[in-house]
């Protein structure tokens, strides 16, 4: 198996933010985005990475910015299989399939989260008080259960720690109403249209996180999109309400250290060489089952 990529530095090149999965270098008229193959689960990063990891977040990330340009615009500056420029080319190994030249948005100070289906910290507040996010569902729904819509939960961006839920009144206020209303909007087309691809694929997205930043003034999608670690995949063919699901994601990393008793504090502990590999071949299927293709 591949050994997997935890840290990178390019000589020469300047690394401006280092976060729990992604390098950003600048260069200058653009950013370098790189993404590792390190693991983050309960917002601590593990010592072990996952190999492939970086290059299915980052040609999944391809594939829907190319798919839905016509649906908002991106902050992409090169396509996947364009050659890297000159000062980059003697990384070449190192970047390759990981990493993503983009503009120089802003990025808005809220996450833009749709959830379609109730899983996560969802179902906690849907069994508390039939909501999620101030957002009233109707009774009786369960585990896993499809929600009669999908619905927009923006949460607030915590630079340490976790993020908080917050309702879209508290959106607007962070990031005025406009952007927010638009933000919205936004993020609910692109989940349905991306929830409607990957459904005829065999993958149920349940819910994901959108990032979108201001650029020359327009509001532009960044970041990753409709990967495995910004949302959640379930195989459809195992679908079945009233129970946590199967998924390609890292989920199946949070499951093994549920197991443990480990606090969920850094560091993390390291993880089995068979729990690596059945997380590498889920990100795997899940770009295959995607796009057709073979990484």
């Amino acid at each position: 198996m591949n050994e997997p990529i935890l840290s990178l530095d390019l000589p020469g090149i300047k690394k401006v933010r280092s976060g729990k999965v992604r390098e950003v270098f600048d260069l200058g008229d653009s950013f370098l985005l790189v993404a590792s193959d390190r693991l983050s689960a309960f917002d601590v990063v593990l010592p072990n990475g996952i190999p492939h990891k970086g290059a299915v977040l980052t040609q999944v990330s391809h594939f829907w910015f190319e798919k839905f340009a016509s649906l908002v615009p991106n902050h992409l500056l090169a396509g996947a299989n364009d050659p890297l420029p000159k000062n980059l080319q003697p990384f070449a190994d190192k970047l390759a399939k990981r990493s993503m030249i983009v503009k120089k948005a802003k990025p808005l100070a809220i996450e833009c989260i749709v959830r379609g289906y109730l899983s996560g910290s969802g179902l906690k507040e849907y069994k508390k008080s039939q909501t999620v996010c101030g957002i009233q569902l109707p009774a009786g729904l369960v585990d896993s259960s499809e929600l009669p819509e999908p619905i927009f939960t923006p949460s607030t961006k915590a630079e340490q720690g976790h993020d908080e839920n917050i309702n879209f009144e508290q959106a607007c206020k962070i990031v005025g109403t406009e952007l927010a209303t638009q933000a919205r909007d936004l993020s609910l087309k692109i989940y349905k249209a991306g929830r409607d691809y990957a459904k005829q694929r065999g993958i149920i997205i349940a819910d994901t996180k959108f990032e979108f930043g201001l650029f020359e003034g327009k509001l532009i999608l960044i970041d990753e999109v409709l990967t495995p670690d910004s949302s959640r995949f379930w195989p459809a063919d195992q679908y079945a309400p009233g129970k946590g699901q199967p998924s390609f994601d890292k989920q199946f990393v949070r499951d093994y250290l549920e197991t443990l008793t480990w606090d969920k504090t850094p560091p993390g502990p390291k993880l089995p060489e068979d729990v690596i590999a059945k997380t590498s071949a889920k990100y795997l299927e899940a770009y295959e089952k995607l796009t057709g293709k073979k990484l």
